[in-house]
């Protein structure tokens, strides 16, 4: 049976395998929920709440799960300091669509359940969208690529299109021919139609217009 973990890390790689040298499927971010099926030497098979997606992540990453989320990072990244103060070394570095309990707000910081204060203007309540998911996705413009990421430190296309629809409250799957099946109508070949968030589907891969 299964037992239910959250992400402790700002990020916790998901892998095709208990191996630190296995490809990088996904990455969970932190606040998100796991169910984990078995540990063994230092490495928890799991599931992710939030698409489904199975795989092998570093045990340490998780722990059990705190207080429910109430916000979630709504900057490209944030950080995360001791104190209510930026002149603090901080703690660690979120990135955008990490989630976090808030205990209280302490203006201009909120303050974390598990500890730490975050810059308030780089959150928003988990019920709060952006309305354009394209916009989302221009933030990231310059970020470099990386197969199976998720943040403005690296990500893939179909990850880029995850996380910018996920901002907007819309579901979406991890992998492009999964998107390619969920999202959306199919529209015809004349690319004289296409319009500004349409998804351009190829093998492997997807692109935003």
């Amino acid at each position: 049976m299964a037992e239910v973990f959250e992400v402790a890390e700002p990020t916790a790689p998901l892998r095709q395998a208990p191996s630190p040298d296995a490809p990088l499927d996904t990455e969970a971010l932190k606040g998100e929920r796991v169910s984990v099926y078995e540990t063994e030497e230092g490495w928890a098979r799991g599931k992710l709440e939030a698409d489904g997606y199975m795989g092998f992540l570093p045990a340490r990453a998780l722990r059990a799960p705190g207080a429910p989320p109430t916000h979630k990072v709504a900057a490209l990244r944030t950080l995360v300091f001791p104190g209510p103060s930026i002149k603090l070394p901080p703690l660690e570095a979120l990135p955008l669509g990490a989630r976090l309990a808030v205990a209280r707000m302490e203006p201009p910081f909120a303050v974390a359940a598990g500890g730490g204060c975050v810059p308030a203007q780089h959150l928003a309540s988990l019920d709060e969208k952006e309305s354009d998911f394209v916009a989302v996705a221009e933030r990231f413009l310059g970020a470099p690529y990386l197969w199976g990421g998720k943040t403005s430190l690296g990500l893939d296309c179909s990850g880029l299109v995850q996380v910018a629809l996920n901002a907007c409250g819309i579901p979406c799957p991890r992998d492009s021919h999964m998107q390619e099946q969920a999202l959306g109508r199919a529209l015809s070949l004349d690319l004289s139609q296409l319009r500004r968030g349409d998804l351009l589907f190829w093998k492997r891969h997807v692109a935003i217009v």
